[in-house]
């Protein structure tokens, strides 16, 4: 549907020129959670076909705090490509974003496929290793506000991510301590109990949300599991960092 390949367009050019975009909702609707996820699916095309590729999915609104914040009450996925990987440490420029915010996260390092209806235990046997993240998120969306399948369709509001260092997967995930730090100062407090009570039950999430759509969680990918405590405004000069129990930091600085 031609319709459906114009969203795409809208979302994508309004990432490209970081320029915010009244909600899809508003002109349509009657717009479907199917129609959303088929929208995402051509926006990132259009990205894929710019040479970017796809290196994992991220989990959306798997946190109370995050769906009080954003006024959404059900999970979402997107996909994360190499262009949206920062590195650690690094910096982040304003001027790639409209209205930008950060999340503590933990990540997944895949070392099997995944796909389908699978136990907790199934998904921890697919995990190579697990890391302390944070995810750049940015509603291309006027004032941030949007309905879920506007959401969905712009890709779940991923922008761009930061992970890090690798940890052995085998630890007890279910109540890790987490502090986010801006400039040094404690802004967030959380637990990684926040992630559907336990990290790997997003990851079960995702496998079955991921094969709706008729795709599969593959070997090397990586999956943030959602963001843990609220997301704060990003700002010209600080300096991010995320620390989490037994896994360690993640940091990242916004160019002044």
């Amino acid at each position: 549907m031609n319709w459906l390949a114009d969203f795409a367009e809208t979302l994508d050019q309004a990432a490209v020129g970081a320029r915010a975009v009244p909600q899809l909702t508003h002109a349509r609707p009657d717009l479907t959670v199917e129609d959303a996820y088929a929208i995402q699916k051509l926006s990132i095309d259009r990205r894929l076909d710019r040479g970017e590729r796809l290196v994992g999915i991220k989990m959306g609104l798997t946190s109370r705090a995050k769906m009080r914040q954003v006024g959404v009450d059900q999970m979402a996925w997107g996909r994360l490509t190499d262009a949206m990987m920062l590195d650690e440490g690094g910096s982040l420029s304003l001027a790639n974003f409209i209205h930008p915010r950060i999340e503590p996260e933990i990540a997944f390092l895949m070392g099997a496929p995944l796909a389908g209806r699978v136990t907790m235990v199934e998904a921890l046997a697919a995990v190579a290793a697990v890391a302390p993240a944070m995810e750049v998120i940015d509603s291309r969306y006027e004032d941030f506000k949007f309905a879920l399948p506007d959401v969905i369709a712009d890709n779940s509001s991923s922008s761009g991510f930061v992970i890090g260092g690798w940890n052995d997967p085998s630890q007890d995930l279910s109540n890790l301590g987490v502090i986010l730090e801006v400039d040094g100062a404690v802004t967030e407090v959380g637990s990684s109990a926040a992630i559907l009570g336990h990290p790997l039950r997003s990851l079960v999430a995702a496998a079955a949300m991921v094969s709706q759509g008729g795709g599969r969680i593959e070997e090397g990918d990586i999956v943030l599991a959602g963001g843990i405590t609220a997301a704060p405004a990003l700002h010209g000069g600080q300096a991010i960092r995320t620390t989490i129990e037994n896994l360690g930091s993640v940091a990242l600085r916004v160019q002044a």
